[in-house]
């Protein structure tokens, strides 16, 4: 009899066992469902756990990780960044024009000339000290009294039309007046020096209406906001333009007066 006693007790044990389990198995669904055919998990609450193939992770530290719209470029970071690279392009022709001579001595033409120093091409101005001790000549003292034949044959190669006078020690340049034909190559010079700083300029925007446009293609913006990065875009363009044209428009002056 007590035998027969242990034997109904170990069956309401099992019982209560199976009962157990039977309920995990419901809550672990009421908070799971899988995605297709794949052996996925989507969570249904954020504290649930989710099986995928790589692995078993908690839900709520995929909910605290940054959403891919959260990472997505607005169209004012797009603008901004494009207005930055336009203000560098006119620097690059203020930098560029600089070296367009004038009829009066200035260190600033030579910035463009690189010299062969030891098989690198390194600029003039890390070799050498550029100075004007009058207004119609620059003196250049190199560093390194060993190349200054290598200068002089960079100056002479660099098309700028200036003849060099080497005396072993110091380099000098006598700046000559400009004749009319030379003032009309210089101007050529600048217009083009100005085309070339436009062309980035335009670039530059193309880029920036390429990204804007895919922003609405991906329904990351509406068509107005659109419109309204696309008018910013042009209005960078025809600003940056407009400061190229009077830098470019002041250097023809300083060519043409005598």
């Amino acid at each position: 009899r007590p035998y027969l006693l242990a034997y109904e007790a170990m069956k309401l044990s099992l019982a209560a066992a199976v009962a157990s389990s039977a309920a995990f198995v419901g809550c672990a669904n009421a908070f799971t469902a899988p995605l297709g055919g794949s052996g996925a998990f989507v969570t249904r609450s954020s504290f649930s756990v989710r099986s995928t193939s790589a692995g078993t992770y908690h839900a709520a530290a995929a909910a605290a990780a940054p959403s891919a719209t959260s990472l997505t470029m607005s169209i004012k970071d797009i603008t901004s960044g494009a207005e930055e690279k336009m203000g560098k392009s006119v620097d690059s022709v203020k930098l560029n024009l600089q070296t367009v001579r004038t009829g009066r001595a200035n260190a600033s033409i030579l910035d463009r000339v690189v010299v062969e120093y030891y098989g690198a091409p390194t600029p003039l101005n890390q070799l050498a000290t550029v100075s004007v001790p009058s207004s119609q000549q620059l003196q250049i003292d190199p560093y390194d009294k060993s190349v200054t034949a290598e200068i002089e044959k960079a100056i002479i190669e660099s098309e700028i039309g200036l003849t060099p006078n080497n005396d072993g020690d110091v380099i000098r340049i006598n700046i000559p007046s400009l004749t009319e034909d030379r003032r009309k190559e210089l101007l050529k010079q600048c217009k083009e020096i100005g085309e070339e700083g436009k062309v980035a300029v335009r670039n530059v925007r193309r880029d920036g209406v390429d990204k804007i446009k895919k922003m609405e293609k991906n329904s990351e913006v509406g068509k107005d906001e659109m419109a309204d990065g696309l008018d910013a875009m042009q209005s960078l363009t025809d600003k940056y333009g407009k400061k190229i044209e009077d830098t470019v428009t002041a250097k023809e002056k300083e060519v043409m007066t005598v």
